[in-house]
């Protein structure tokens, strides 16, 4: 079988599998906040499940990381499948006994399909050529879009099954994410063979023409790639985790949330094939700007719209394609840099700064929505955006200074 072959079957089950986690993350993470809010009895700590998910997250990515460089991606992937299916079975035991401690105990197992997800996106770059790294990484994250924007919408369709099993209100859903998750755990079993990971491991990581010309090198580089992923991720995360809470309490139904969070879902993964394409060829910075840029008019239309519905929604919109931009030219960024020994690590490291700042983001957000309100949260995240900006023509020049001396 030929490497181009090996390699479309590699995507071709990473995306299977990714739109089966696709589908039990969507059906689980956005009724999080309310869920949160019900058990503990209040809105403070409604930005909690989503620390404690980001947190489990971040608390396996290096583990993730050295099982697949130990087993291959194969094992790595379909265990961490298991574990988020777990997750959702915890949670509903935490919802039914009103028990707030194991609820974020169940969530940070949930956090753990995020952490599938992130590895899944380098996993389409093991073998990838350089000319098409970015478009098959941003393939795998587009294909999250299936089931991540069905599955908010499960809410309904979850009502009768929650009756027939006898679960507690509102979680019908977490039923329809434990299957979708034990279906991805086998697909990631059973279809990735050859192992993307271990048939690289013999080779080199060939070269993008950036690097080929002495454009991008150096440790500055990949500090900066890693460090965009931890800023967006943070931004992402801290508007969109308190968005339904910020709808329900101006009195906007379940099911108006559902649509907002699909809406949003929808953004972060519909044009990845997108941003992939324009990474490879217009570059990876350029994207990355590109993607702030969205962020801060996402966070504008957010802060003062902050009482329409609407305009809520089309904030959020623009919010997920930023982090689309952002995080497919960044991940292509540090899939160029990482090579040899150390790529598995590197990859591993830079999910872990992601979650990690998702996590600090979630946490902060929910005491800054009681302090100052969701048009002040808005604004004050702006500033993460413009940190990145400015790494980026920080790490710009440097381009420049490393061209004239090659």
């Amino acid at each position: 079988m030929s490497d181009t072959a090996v390699q479309r079957r590699i995507v071709r089950t990473l995306v299977i599998g990714q739109v089966l986690a696709g589908l039990g993350q969507g059906a689980t993470g956005s009724l999080g906040a309310v869920l949160a809010t019900s058990v503990s009895g209040t809105e403070a700590l409604a930005g909690s499940v989503a620390t404690a998910s980001t947190l489990g997250a971040a608390a396996i990515a290096i583990p993730l990381a050295r099982l697949a460089q130990a087993r291959g991606r194969r094992v790595s992937l379909a265990a961490g499948a298991l574990i988020a299916a777990g997750g959702s079975t915890l949670t509903l035991v935490a919802v039914g006994l009103t028990l707030f401690p194991l609820l974020l105990l169940g969530f940070a197992m949930l956090g753990v399909g995020a952490a599938v997800g992130l590895q899944a996106r380098f996993a389409a770059t093991d073998v990838a050529s350089a000319q098409t790294r970015g478009r098959d990484l941003s393939i795998v994250v587009w294909s999250t879009t299936v089931g991540a924007v069905v599955g908010p919408n499960l809410f309904g369709p979850g009502v009768p099954i929650a009756q027939a099993l006898g679960l507690p209100e509102n979680t019908g859903s977490f039923a329809i994410a434990i299957a979708a998750q034990l279906l991805a755990a086998a697909v990631y079993a059973f279809g990735l063979r050859p192992d993307p990971l271990l048939l690289a491991q013999s080779r080199p990581v060939e070269p993008t023409p950036e690097l080929t010309e002495g454009q991008v090198r150096g440790r500055g580089a990949l500090v900066f790639a890693i460090a965009t992923l931890g800023l967006s991720h943070a931004t992402m995360v801290s508007v969109m985790a308190m968005t339904p809470v910020h709808l329900v309490h101006q009195g906007a139904d379940l099911s108006i949330v559902g649509f907002t969070i699909s809406l949003h879902i929808a953004g972060m993964y519909a044009l990845s094939p997108v941003f992939g394409l324009a990474s490879d060829r217009i570059g990876r910075v350029p994207t990355i700007l590109f993607g702030q840029v969205l962020f801060l008019s996402s966070l504008f239309v957010t802060a003062l719209g902050e009482g329409s519905n609407t305009a809520i929604a089309v904030g959020l919109v623009l919010l997920g394609l930023g982090w689309s931009a952002s995080t497919v030219a960044a991940s292509a960024l540090v899939s160029d840099l990482a090579s040899g020994a150390t790529r598995v690590r590197v990859q591993g490291r830079a999910d872990l700064v992601m979650s990690l700042a998702g996590a600090g983001g979630a946490a902060l957000a929910g005491p800054v929505l009681a302090l100052i309100g969701y048009a002040g949260l808005s604004f004050g995240v702006m500033g993460l955006a413009v940190l990145v900006v400015a790494g980026a023509f920080t790490f710009g020049r440097q381009r420049v200074t490393n061209v004239t001396s090659s």
